[in-house]
């Protein structure tokens, strides 16, 4: 289960570095691709509880820091909800 980080481009230009305790990162995004915004806030959804459900089943709780994370992206986001065209690219992800 190795820490995964994955680099996204804002709807406003802005870089941001986020955290996985699972690379399940790996399975859900496409580095180069960009995503409709909602697309791209379910994606990673799913992305942070499958990864803290993968320290759950491995330490018996979930991973507080992909909850934090989450909570991260949607906040981000809000600042282009309703913004026609809005979209999030996937630039890299690093182990």
């Amino acid at each position: 289960m190795p820490e995964t980080f994955w680099t996204v481009r804002w709807p406003d230009g802005a870089k941001e570095r986020c955290y996985s305790p699972s690379s399940v990162v790996c399975e859900i995004f496409t580095p180069g691709v960009t995503y409709p915004l909602e697309d791209f806030l379910a994606r990673s959804r799913t992305a942070m509880q499958r990864a803290s459900d993968r320290v759950k089943a491995k330490y018996g709780h979930p991973c507080s820091n992909a909850m934090a994370q989450l909570h991260r992206i949607e906040t981000r986001a809000q600042a282009f909800d309703g913004q026609d065209g809005a979209s999030v690219t996937c630039l890299e992800i690093t182990q």
